[in-house]
């Protein structure tokens, strides 16, 4: 086994850290005091040509796998970006993968290469106020009338709400209480985000204040037939496609906060001088520190797996699901030990792991909780009762 980065990977890494050093410390740390969406980042990210590196080669995209996009975001985030430039670019990376597979050719050229170009900016409408991960109890509703639907309902958590110009829409075409299985009778849409029939209320949160989280109101969109993705009742599963490049892209990301978070806890230790010595060179500062940089290591050995599984076409529900668990976990504890590191300091903006910290829940929570995690390996790996 050959555990090195390939020469491609590596020309990527190289490649998204160029780019990134033009968007510092200071840029971030301006972003996440005063908001709005980072434009010039994911405009230069876009001019690259990197936003389509996962998608197919005939609309534009450069056709790699989802271990070449993973080493690309974790790129971005351990450049100091952190889950605020990885969600800048991250729905235009894999949000679409259901297009890629299940729309059809008109569609995709239709769609696909304004994604690429950055030209076109889109969000993600799955989840709900009342009903969080239980997905199959989706109650947002899209009436067909003739040649379009008309949808009513609520959603919530939409990242690039604000800015997006597209959504793609799960919504239920068929009323729960009328179809066979609880799978059946979700519908997905990619349509254009009507603002005069959806009002976008963007959340307050604890971090990643470049990129917002939205609450959206549907009150009467209409949607054209052509702008399903293939058969009306089938979207949860064209979904499915998505969730595991998705777990693997998070998981990089996740590492490389973690890994920019030890770095910088690293270098402070070594400078910093109490007692008049560096307090690196006590064993109490060292080993939380090392213990870290042992975690992150194992968390990149499980999303490369999942990664390269994925790309191989074989299943990998299980490797993406422990990545994303394990991963976050990880990246949480190493910018938590940051933080400890830095002791006061570390309480403070301007050395930036504060920020780190706050970043590292969200990939702990979404977009699935590490508990839903454990109980999907618990049934599928181990065999043991399904518990939700």
């Amino acid at each position: 086994m050959n555990f090195d980065l390939t020469d491609d990977q590596q020309s990527i890494r190289d490649a998204i850290a160029s780019i990134c050093a033009d968007f510092g410390d200071a840029y971030w740390l301006k972003k996440d005091k005063e908001g709005g969406f980072p434009e010039d980042f994911y405009r230069a990210i876009a001019k690259a040509g990197w936003l389509g590196i996962a998608m197919p080669t005939e609309y534009g995209g450069a056709g790699l796998g989802i271990m070449d996009a993973a080493t690309m975001m974790e790129a971005v985030s351990g450049s100091g970006a952190g889950m605020s430039g990885a969600s800048a670019i991250h729905m235009n990376v894999f949000g679409l993968h259901p297009v890629v597979v299940h729309a059809s050719t008109e569609q995709k050229k239709r769609w696909l290469p304004p994604i690429i170009s950055g030209e076109a900016k889109a969000c993600f409408g799955v989840t709900e106020p009342n009903t969080g991960l239980n997905t199959l109890a989706l109650k947002t509703m899209a009436v067909r009338k003739g040649d379009h639907y008309v949808v009513h309902g609520q959603k919530v958590w939409i990242s690039t709400a604000q800015v997006a110009h597209k959504i793609l829409l799960l919504a239920r075409t068929t009323p729960l209480d009328q179809v066979k299985s609880r799978s059946q009778g979700l519908s997905l849409f990619y349509t254009t985000l009507d603002r005069s029939k959806v009002e976008v209320r963007e959340i307050d949160k604890l971090g990643r204040k470049a990129v917002d989280s939205n609450q959206l109101f549907i009150d009467g969109l209409e949607i054209a037939v052509e702008d399903r993705i293939g058969e009306e009742g089938r979207g949860f599963e064209y979904i499915l496609h998505g969730m595991n490049p998705e777990r693997v892209l998070l998981a990089a990301e996740a590492t490389g906060l973690g890994r920019v978070a030890l770095r910088k806890a690293a270098a402070y230790a070594g400078e910093r001088i109490v007692f008049d010595r560096p307090i690196g060179k006590n064993q109490g500062v060292q080993h939380p520190l090392a213990e870290r940089w042992v975690d992150l290591e194992a968390g990149t050995l499980l999303y490369q797996r999942a990664g390269w599984l994925y790309d191989q076409g074989r299943p990998c529900g299980a490797e993406a699901n422990a990545a994303k668990f394990f991963c976050a976990e990880a990246g949480f504890r190493a910018c938590e030990t940051a933080v400890l590191t830095h002791g006061g300091f570390g309480y403070a903006k301007e050395y930036h792991v504060e920020r780190y910290f706050r970043e590292a829940m969200l990939p702990r929570i979404a977009p699935v909780s590490p508990q839903l995690i454990l109980s999907f390996i618990a049934e599928k790996v181990l065999g043991l009762p399904k518990s939700y």
